[in-house]
């Protein structure tokens, strides 16, 4: 875990967390991503406890409550985060309970506890992916299911310079960089799609579903152009990866 970076991400996040109030929550997997409602990863949700690794705003746990859950638990790095979604959450009729804490530690969180643990554009801040995804294995009962999106590691790749579209980094580059479309100096990491799953697998989980799929509007394309999610960069690349694993 590297508390300098954490320690500069929280300060960058408690600034960013007006700007982000209830953007990229389920059932939005993330930017021209497919929903849930047409992939159905999640299944049936009446009854179960469950867990959101970064939860923001707690937009993500208010549709679970929504769908019939049982109880709501987040996690999230930001103090002004964690005070907005207990906001969000105050009418909820499942049980509600909050951490403020970094992903890769364990702020009291049960062990074999939750039938689903899931992520929502947030996966990519952890500073320590192997760490984070082996708490995430231990909250998890057996069979349970982990579900996360983030940026897919082939969009920032590319740049759109005056209508083309031009590579500008190796994707076979991994680990810190401060995102070019972050207005705040925050530091994410950069892993190929075949690190996250080969993380997964050795942590414990199976590899029940990939998605790298795009979904465009068909209208207003215009609005998206000069924004760092553009139609035109989609066309190229995916812009979210979303993966589903189940825990052995």
């Amino acid at each position: 875990m590297n508390i300098e970076t954490i320690s500069l991400n929280k300060k960058s996040w408690e600034v960013a967390a007006e700007r982000f109030f209830g953007r990229t929550a389920l059932p939005e997997y993330g930017p021209f991503a497919p929903l849930e409602d047409n992939l159905n990863l999640l299944g049936d949700l009446q009854g179960l406890k469950v867990l959101d690794i970064g939860c923001g705003s707690g937009h993500s746990l208010k549709y679970m409550d929504e769908k019939g859950v049982a109880e709501l638990w987040g996690l999230d790095l930001s103090h002004q985060q964690i005070k907005v979604a207990h906001n969000v959450l105050s009418n909820t009729a499942a049980k509600v309970k909050l951490f403020e804490s970094p992903m890769e530690s364990n702020p009291g969180i049960p062990l074999n506890h939750f039938e689903l643990v899931y992520s929502i554009f947030a996966l990519g801040w952890t500073t320590n992916l192997e760490q984070t995804l082996s708490n995430i294995h231990s909250y998890l009962k057996p069979g349970g299911i982990f579900v996360f999106s983030w940026e897919h590691p082939l969009y920032s790749r590319f740049n759109q310079i005056e209508g083309n579209i031009l590579v500008n980094k190796s994707y076979l580059e991994e680990g810190p960089y401060d995102h070019e479309a972050w207005k705040t100096t925050a530091i994410m990491q950069q892993f190929k799609v075949s690190t996250y799953i080969n993380a997964l697998i050795s942590t414990g989980f199976t590899i029940e579903k990939v998605v790298e799929e795009v979904v465009l509007p068909e209208n207003n394309r215009d609005k998206y152009t000069n924004s760092w999610y553009s139609c035109e960069k989609a066309e190229t690349a995916p812009t979210t990866l979303i993966i589903k694993s189940s825990k052995r």
